[in-house]
């Protein structure tokens, strides 16, 4: 028999918000985190021999909390207060640990693995980037504003980590490593970095090895030994003519100290961009930032050449597989649909990047809600969740309402982004309307969503066969942390407009 929602409770659940508007700001799905303590997050992270070492342990729970991990390797140290893992490992391998966190509700404990070797980046980069809420009128103060707000939300507590500033920081070359410096919006890079890293995130900048930013801000090359740059006149940004100056590699490249300048300041991510992305200038910026002793994510942007991902791929943390995103449904779905062409390129260490998130308000440096409805807002953070890629948020987190946190704060949706495994899902079906999107993760079960691209509600019907499964499977909702009972042979939805219902199938019981 064909199992449909038909009483209250099931309707409900399979029905997001198909009226509203995001400017209605509806009740969040993600129910809140219980007092008692939980450990969120990967359960895995890499790092390079020698370099330093800097994890924060992701808990939600009432304050205070006491931390302690066991089977902590020597050279690291854990902050029973702040739960933050620091020092340095030398020797590569693997080590085995188990997180504890206690408060004076209840307790638990997390296994986790420490990979010392040539990969970082085991799991996707999670945090926060300036331009799609500030565009070129970032300052450093902003920056500040979303890094505290990162940490007094409690989006830190599940994971969330960079701090990541875009283009129009650069101000001219100088210092000891003759780098770039911050310009007058950025006065005190070196301080700006330790204040992101007390809060126990990461910091993260951007550049371009063109001599030229798109938003007219130096570059890291040059026409002249010394580095000298000049603003360009007559270019606009928007109107970027690639491979010819100013917006072109110059005879003199900096690379190497941009990223000896960047690690001193404590510098852990760089997205780099440019177009089209080659293999030269990625290969002189990853050698660059794997010689500057400092554990940089090295992100590519943007419009990455598919012909030039076997070569980039081997490089870059991640690469933009698109062009810049915007906050509307036919912006987001092209780029989030598209993605399975990219699927050989993707694994642990490496991501295909379909560009930021635009919930909340985002705004290019004059902020606006998103025009993103609720049901929108939860398809874009299901695709993206799915497809393994990169988060990014780029909405003011100084300024952030409670729909907002609510799409950004849901442990179970984000574990799918950073699920060991690292696979990336594809399409498995598509029926009219429907799009069914399967992912396999690292503890046998499967994570699926049931998409509807359409401006009506749907009904959508998930088969085993479709997942090369069998028996009885318990089905579980995702968004609301619910389990909707054990199913067989198949699973039936009603998915909202331009929405989502996402499932986890549990691994099937010997």
């Amino acid at each position: 028999m064909k199992i449909k929602f038909h009483h209250v409770f099931l309707v409900a659940l399979a029905t997001v918000a198909t009226t509203s508007r995001a400017d209605e700001q509806p009740a969040t799905l993600t129910p809140k985190p219980p007092p008692t303590p939980r450990i969120n997050g990967p359960s895995i992270f890499g790092v390079r021999p020698g370099s330093p070492f800097l994890y924060h342990v992701p808990v939600t729970g009432q304050r205070p909390m006491k931390f302690s991990v066991g089977g902590l390797p020597a050279g690291l140290h854990a902050d029973p207060a702040t739960g933050e893992i620091t020092g340095s490992l030398r020797k590569k391998g693997e080590y085995k640990i188990v997180l504890h966190a206690k408060n004076a509700l209840g307790e638990t404990k997390k296994k986790f693995r420490i990979v010392v070797g040539d990969e970082i980046s085991l799991t996707p980069a999670m945090g926060w980037n300036s331009w799609n809420c500030w565009g070129s009128r970032v300052t450093a103060e902003k920056v500040l504003q979303s890094a505290h707000g990162m940490a007094a939300s409690g989006l830190i507590d599940h994971g969330w980590t960079y701090i990541n500033i875009d283009d129009a920081w650069q101000g001219r070359r100088g210092g000891q490593f003759n780098g770039i410096q911050g310009n007058t919006n950025f006065p005190d890079m070196k301080g700006l970095c330790d204040e992101i890293h007390n809060l126990g995130l990461k910091a993260g900048i951007y550049s371009t090895p063109w001599t030229t930013s798109y938003a007219s801000h130096i570059g890291g090359s040059a026409e002249n030994p010394e580095g000298d740059w000049s603003p360009p006149t007559g270019g606009k940004r928007g109107r970027v003519n690639h491979k010819i100056l100013p917006w072109a590699i110059g005879k003199y490249s900096f690379a190497a100290n941009d990223a000896r300048q960047w690690a001193a300041w404590g510098i852990d991510y760089l997205k780099y961009d440019w177009n089209p992305n080659e293999v030269p200038e990625t290969r002189e910026m990853a050698d660059a930032l794997r010689g500057s002793g400092r554990d940089v994510v090295f992100s590519l942007s943007n419009s990455s050449p598919f012909t030039n991902m076997p070569g980039l791929s081997k490089y870059a943390n991640s690469w933009r597989t698109t062009g810049d995103i915007r906050d509307t449904w036919a912006s987001m779905s092209a780029k989030g649909f598209s993605q399975d062409k990219w699927v050989r390129f993707s694994g642990p260490g490496h991501w295909n990047d379909p560009d930021m998130l635009v919930v909340g308000r985002v705004g290019w440096g004059s902020p606006h809600l998103t025009r993103l409805t609720p049901d929108e807002q939860y398809t874009h953070i299901s695709l993206w969740c799915l497809l393994s890629a990169p988060l990014l948020i780029g909405c003011d987190l100084g300024n952030v309402d409670d729909f907002t946190l609510g799409v950004l704060s849901n442990d179970e949706v984000l574990a799918l982004d950073q699920d060991a495994l690292g696979k990336q899902a594809t399409c498995i079906a598509t029926n009219g309307p429907i799009k069914i999107y399967a992912k396999d993760l690292e503890d046998g079960s499967k994570a699926v969503g049931l998409f509807n691209v359409d401006t009506n509600s749907a009904d959508a019907t998930l088969q085993w066969s479709e997942l090369n499964l069998h028996g009885k499977r318990m089905v579980r909702d995702l968004w609301r942390q619910t389990d909707l009972g054990q199913f067989s042979g198949h699973f039936d939805a009603t998915v909202p407009p331009h929405g989502v219902v996402l499932v986890r199938l549990d691994k099937r019981a010997e």
